[in-house]
Parts: C-alpha cells; structure tokens; sequence
C-alpha cells in the first residue's frame, strides 16, 4: 500500500486524530503517556503497558483508518491495565490472557460511533459473543473451551503484550522517537495511578464532546473494586495464621493504585468454604460475577478442596471441588434456593458437620431478616455485600461492591 507519509509521520499524524475525535479523545492523555514508535524489527505491535512499539512493515500496509484502529488497540491495553492487572495470568497462560485481553480491547474498538474511524485488521480476534465481557469472563470461557477440546489451538492476535521490565532497543538506531536503549516504565503502582488521572481528564473532555464512554473504562474510573485480588489477598493472609494477619482495608480511591497479585505462592492453602446468598433478591448478573471470580481464585491458588454452600434460609446444597477440576466449576455449579435470607443457618450448618477451612467466604446482597442472626464461625471470613451498605457482621470483614 503506497502512502505519501512515511510511518512516523503517520504515527504522529494517527495520535493527533485520535486525540480530537468524540469516540477517542477520552484516551488522548494515554496515547501520549511513554514512548510511541516505530520499529524496524517487529512484525506487527506491541506494548508493555506504557510504552508502544509498531512494526514498520506491518503498518505499511495498514489503511489510516487501520492504523488508528491499531494504535487504540495498543492503547486500550494501557488504559485498561492490562499488563499490570494480570500479570500472573499472563505468565502462567500468555496465550489465553493474550487473546482474551484482545477480544475485550477490540470489542470497545467496535462499538465506537463512528464506525469507520478507526477500522480493525483482517483476523483481529472479535465475537459478538463476547460483548462487553470482562478480560476474566473471557479467559474462563477460553480456558473452558481449552480444557473439553484435545484439539483446541489458540488464535493469533496481531500484537504481543510484553511482562517484562521494560522494551528495549539495543541496537542504537534512530527508530522514530526512541533513539536506542532501554525505555523507561514506572512501577505498577505509580503506573495505575497515571492511568487513573489521564482517564479522568480525559472523561471530561469526552462529556464536553458528547463522546461515549466504554463500560470497561467506566467501571475503572468509578473505583469498582477488583475481586480477584481482595480475594486472593484475604485468602492469602487468612492461611497465615491470625497472629500474622493483616487484612488490608480496600476502598474505591485506593484499591485500583495497588494490585495485589504475586506471581509465585509457597502457602499451601487447604480448604476454602464459599457460602452463597441465593435468595431471590440477589442478581443473577452479581452471582455470575462472582461465580467468575472464585473460579480464577481457584486456578490461581489452587486450594485442596473447595467446598460451595447455597444458602437462603438454610443450606439447601453443597457442592464440593477438589484439586484438578476447578476448570469444570463454571457448569457444575447450579445454585438452589431462592427464600428468604437468614445466614444463621450457614453457621449452623458447617458447626453440625464439623467443617475446618482455611478460610470462609460469604457472598451476599446483604439484605436479611433479621440483624440479629447467630454467627460462630470458627475461621477467617470475607463478606463480599452487593448492596446494603448499612450491613453489619458479628466477624470477619465486609467489601462492599454495587454491581
């Protein structure tokens, strides 16, 4: 494909568009955090989650409008923290983040206004299917599909997500604006809170322009509270004992400055006890989430026995998981009930029959009968509350979540 420009004028030229159009300009402070260039020796793209990098011939070939498509992608991955957010994931199974963190990114690409601004390329990876689903929902879906098929090959994506410290270039030439060496990066955590900051400018902008804001991003910027690391890090602390415990206090302004998610574990975790509110007041898109997240938990830590209660006035099933088929989880479980709601009978349940968690798990709309229940649990517990604010534990300790 000829083009008058040369690929940095091009680059420049695509960052500038973007940073002026209604369905892009909430991302104008991202696209020009860390270094942006092009690259003789890539094949397509990449990024580390701040800087960016774009292969000369591939972007040679690309359409302008494909070109921005493409620079969004890269961008988005930053937006979203992807390479900060899941870093574990990505190391234990690149492939799979890979993708899944691709179909989200271009599913946001997709559902711009203006549809031929920014155009993604022949075999970008996109399904309907996936419409607004989280990277996590993704990930357990793929994995679900890895897992039942022996013939199952990933999908190549058009970029590489890069974990490692920084994205080098050691050659010394000139290569757009990196002039050789190695490109800075902040830590996560100062990363996280750039990100945040450019986000909300870049809200404003986008209110002033009447641009849309994608629900990923929204989500981000509104502090939803990210479960899988309170998860882990609850789980984590609890198997440690009670005399090194110290649960950290999550809030909305401070838990997307901090990801709590360490790439090795040397605790062994034994089992862990999830009681599950079924009572008919509870959302059926809360409890999927849910479901989503304490399935990644398990992959992730991989905990002996799992041990699921549904509950609403009493405990009306148990399922339990062992080490091996957590993979099955997402079908397996099928919740029962669907009362009112008295989590008294969870305590009484797991005294009668004597069981001993590392670790108990409480999700729950927080709407009960009556505020005084009987509650003697004898381990650690988490309540996860999706709507009542006002809800008070005996014990244990309470994250509030509005889904």
């Amino acid at each position: 494909m000829n083009h008058s420009l040369s690929p940095e004028q091009r680059l420049t030229k695509a960052h500038i568009k973007l940073m002026k159009h209604p369905d892009t300009i909430l991302y104008g402070n991202i696209i020009v955090m860390g270094k942006s260039f092009i690259d003789d020796d890539i094949p397509t793209a990449c990024t580390d989650g701040y800087n960016k990098k774009y292969g000369r011939d591939f972007v040679s070939n690309l359409s302008d409008a494909e070109f921005r498509g493409i620079v969004m992608h890269e961008n988005l991955h930053v937006a979203l923290q992807h390479m900060i957010r899941f870093k574990a994931l990505f190391q234990r199974e690149p492939e799979l983040l890979n993708m899944a963190a691709d179909y989200v990114v271009n599913d946001v690409i997709t559902q711009f206004d203006d549809k031929a601004f920014c155009v993604l390329p022949i075999g970008a990876l996109w399904d309907i299917k996936y419409r607004n689903w989280s990277v996590i929902e993704v990930y357990n879906d793929l994995k679900q599909q890895k897992d039942n098929d022996p013939d199952w090959e990933p999908q190549e994506s058009f970029d590489e997500h890069i974990m490692d410290d920084s994205m080098s270039d050691d050659s010394g030439e000139n290569k757009g604006d990196n002039p050789g060496g190695s490109l800075d990066k902040p830590s996560d955590k100062e990363l996280s809170g750039q990100v945040q900051d450019a986000l909300r400018q870049g809200k404003i902008l986008a209110g002033q322009m009447g641009g849309k804001i994608a629900r990923q991003i929204d989500d981000l910027l509104i502090g939803r509270i990210d479960w899988t690391a309170i998860l882990k890090d609850f789980v984590m602390n609890a198997i440690k004992g009670a005399d090194d415990y110290t649960f950290r206090k999550y809030n909305r302004k401070l838990v997307m400055d901090k990801i709590y998610m360490p790439t090795t574990i040397s605790e062994k975790v034994g089992e862990l006890i999830i009681a599950i509110d079924t009572s008919g007041s509870l959302s059926s898109k809360a409890l999927a989430q849910f479901i989503a997240e304490i399935i990644l938990i398990c992959e992730l830590l991989n905990p002996e026995k799992v041990t699921v209660l549904w509950w609403d006035t009493k405990v009306a099933k148990e399922q339990v998981f062992t080490q091996g088929n957590y993979a099955s989880m997402k079908h397996a479980l099928s919740p029962s009930g669907g009362g009112g709601t008295d989590p008294s009978c969870v305590s009484e349940y797991v005294n009668e029959n004597n069981m001993q968690g590392s670790a108990m798990i409480v999700f729950t709309d927080g709407h009960f009968w009556d505020d005084k229940y009987a509650w003697n649990i004898p381990m650690e517990t988490l309540w996860l509350v999706t709507e009542n604010e006002n809800l008070k534990v005996p014990s244990g300790r309470v994250v509030k979540q509005y889904l």
